[in-house]
This record gives structure tokens, sequence and C-alpha cells, in this order.
């Protein structure tokens, strides 16, 4: 039986507290939150749960609340992930979180620090570090490595996700803010040609055609994991893929473009009428806040829902018998009405908090055990069958098309022709909406 204690108890954090409360091998659950009445609001509704008010920036006091636990489940912001890993081995709890830290000393090295000296710390105490493991990254990367394990060499990993989910009331986006925006306007990331590349935000556009969707949808490169990840990790589980990429679209993307361009996502301050004003910290005041509560998002729903049009595409191109071949993989899960209706959630909140719940029960089970650090694309055949066999029957699902190819070229994927298409529902009847971490 293992006790176990979740820092940061919104969406993703209290949807796997509930899995958590549901099964047989968790005898304890500490919800711990800086905001009492979210920790509060949850333990009332779990019967394995007390409830805990805390501030993480501090330590010691995670230590003193993690305390004779078995592993620490990170819902808190990246920020924190470095200092919440330290007390994990203070406590000698195993560690897991959605999104990898990004240090000052940028988002690549940080990955190196984690696969290096973390690695190392963990191993030598017998624990087990879980790291970027949600919907993406997280269950994407294992529809990479599986794809990938059908060739023989991999050359290119493409993810595209594209969410247009739109309510009468102004809700752009479904997830924080302040990380929307922030990521929007941090510089992208990309493997290209087996290098590390830094580009622009909103870099690189494409227009492409995804199922479902009656018109081409635009596609830019945005700061993601799993270009970072899977770019170190080429040559040990992605059989020397040379290329990684993240492309996202819809409806936060293009806001944010937009206020991008007009300088409104700089923290640098600006003189208006002899009053220096971040704008960043402008846009941030006057944005909405993500829905958090079940009442929340009834009454957005009850609004009116104008479109759910989504798409969670994972591509990846190789060869095999020396012939090219692409797969396409795409996820499948309840769109936002369907999402609230059977769970309480947002779209977003579900696939997310579903994707982690599911890799914090394979660290529960035991179906994990190796020591240090790793992230999803590192899980063998047994444990991705596991998250896999797991998710489906939580509903959300993948779904895969191979095609031999008689030409390979990045320019042919590059303009988006003949693109293998995630899938999306628009009705609110039918709306299993593929969505993101």
């Amino acid at each position: 039986m293992k006790r176990i204690i979740v820092i940061g108890v919104g969406a993703q954090g209290s949807t796997i507290a509930k899995r958590l409360n549901d099964h047989p091998g968790v005898s304890e659950i500490i919800c711990a939150d800086y905001e009492r009445k979210a920790a509060e609001a949850l333990s009332s509704s779990l019967n394995k749960a007390t409830a805990l008010k805390l501030d993480a920036s501090d330590v010691n006091n995670v230590i003193r609340a993690a305390k004779g636990c078995d592993l620490i489940v990170n819902g808190l912001p990246l920020d924190f992930n470095l200092l919440v890993m330290e007390a994990a081995l203070a406590v000698n709890a195993s560690y897991f979180d959605m999104a990898g830290p990004m240090e000052d000393i940028g988002f690549v090295e940080s990955y190196k620090l984690l696969f290096s000296e973390w690695h190392e710390k963990f191993k030598a105490k017998g624990l087990t570090a879980f790291v970027g493991a949600g919907s993406s990254p997280g269950l994407a990367n294992i529809m990479a490595r599986e794809a990938v394990e059908k060739m023989d060499r991999c050359e290119t990993i493409s993810i595209y996700v594209f969410e247009n989910v739109l309510t009468r009331r102004f809700t752009p986006f479904w997830w924080s803010p302040e990380v929307a925006f922030w990521d929007m306007a941090y510089q992208t990331f990309r493997f290209e040609n087996g290098k590390h590349v830094t580009d622009r935000p909103f870099s690189r556009p494409i227009r492409m055609k995804l199922r479902g969707i009656d018109r081409e949808v635009r596609m830019v490169d945005h700061e993601h994991d799993e270009p970072i990840t899977m770019g170190l990790l080429a040559d040990n589980v992605l059989k020397g893929v040379k290329n990684v990429e993240f492309k996202y679209g819809g409806f936060g993307v293009k806001l944010s473009e937009l206020f991008h361009r007009m300088g409104l996502l700089s923290d640098k301050p600006v003189d208006v009428d002899g009053t220096k004003i971040v704008p960043m910290d402008l846009i941030l005041k006057l944005c909405p806040p993500a829905p958090k509560y079940p009442d929340e998002l009834k009454a957005i729903i009850n609004d009116g829902v104008v479109a759910e049009e989504a798409a969670f595409l994972v591509r990846v191109e190789g060869y095999k018998d020396e012939n090219p071949i692409q797969i396409d993989s795409y996820a499948m899960g309840p769109g936002l009405v369907e999402a609230f209706e059977t769970s309480g959630l947002s779209h977003e909140a579900y696939l997310t908090g579903q994707c982690a719940s599911v890799f914090v029960k394979m660290l529960v089970d035991d179906a994990f055990t190796e020591k240090g650090v790793f992230v999803p694309e590192q899980l063998e055949a047994d444990a991705r069958e596991y998250c896999v066999r797991n998710l489906a029957d939580l509903g959300v699902t993948i779904d895969e098309t191979q095609q031999q190819k008689s030409l390979y070229s990045r320019d042919c994927r590059k303009n988006g022709a003949k693109r293998q298409q995630g899938a999306l529902h628009r009705t609110k009847q039918d709306a299993r909406t593929p969505s993101i971490a």
C-alpha cells in the first residue's frame, strides 16, 4: 500500500488524485495546494484523502509535507520541478510530473541535467523519477516510440496538435493562461539534421488538411518538450531519428500570435503616459482564467458551445527493409461536452489528467521499476502496452495507419501533401476531441 502526495490540485492534479482514490494499492492521498479551498474541495470528495495548505516555494515545506510518502505527484508550474525533485530525494520518495523543467541554463540543458546528474541521484537512492508524462508530452512520446519500433531506422517525427474549441463565453485557454502565453512567447525548439535548433516564436508556418475539418488549418512551431527529449535520446531509443518537430494551431495560437506581433507578450516595461507597464502583466491581468471548478465549466457550456475542432497526430517517417514508410497515429478522447458530462472536467483536463493518471498508476502497480530519471519514450514494450490498455479503459484510444512511400521527401512533408489526419467530432452528441498538456 502506497502513501502519495499530490502537490498542486488543479485540473490535472485533481484528476490524478481521483483515480488514485479508487486504486486498491493506495492507502492515503495528501491533497496539497497553496489555495486551501482547492485542497479541501478535492479531499472532501475522496475517502482516502486529506487536505493540506502548502507553500511549495520553500523546499523545507515540501519535505515536511511529503515525509513518509512513497510517491510525489507534482502538478505545479515548471519552475518548481527541481525543488520538488530535491524534496523527493530528501524523503526517499519517487517522483512524477507532466512537463520537464526550464531552468535559466536553457531547455535543452535542463533536460541534459535531468538525464545525467539527477538520473544518478535517483538511481543511487533506488528511486524512480518519471517526467514529462501527460498527453503531450507523454502519450505523444509513446505513440512515436510505438511507430519507430516498426521501422529499421527513423528519419522524422512530427507532432501536430490543433485545438479550436470555441464557446460563446470568451475562453481563450482551457489551462493556465499564464503558462500558455509564456510558452507562446518563448523561442521554439526543433531537432533538425541531428542537432537542436532554436527559432523565433510562431516560426515555419504550414497549412494542412485534417480529417473532419472542412478547411486547411495553419500550424506553427511551438516550444515543447518532445523535440528536446527525442533529440537527446535519438540514438538510444528512436533508431537514430534526425528530425523532430512540434507544431501547434487553433484559436489560442492565433490570438497569441496577434498579441506577440503587437508586443503585448513582452516582459519589457513600456512607458504609457509616464507610467511603466509590462505588457505581459497587463494581458495576464485582463485574460479570463481557465475554468477550474465544475460550476464554472457548466456555466460556460450552458452559454453555448460554438465549435469543437481538434486533432492530435503523431507522424513518423523512416525506412523498413530499405523502403520508405510513413506511420500516422492519432489519439482520441472526449470533447468538452462529453468530458464534462462524464467527469466534470474540460476536454483538455480530461485527456492530460487521464494520461497522467495512467502513468502514475503504472508506478503504483510497479509496471515500471527502473531506477533513475526517465521520460515516456524510454518505456519498453510491456510498459507501453500497459499504458495504452489502461488509457483505452478510460476512453482514450490510438488509431494507427501505415503507408509505403514510393518517394521519400521532407519537402513533400512540409507542404502538407497527402497528410493522414487526426480525427475530430464537432457535434455535442459525438464530441470526442483530442487535446494537449
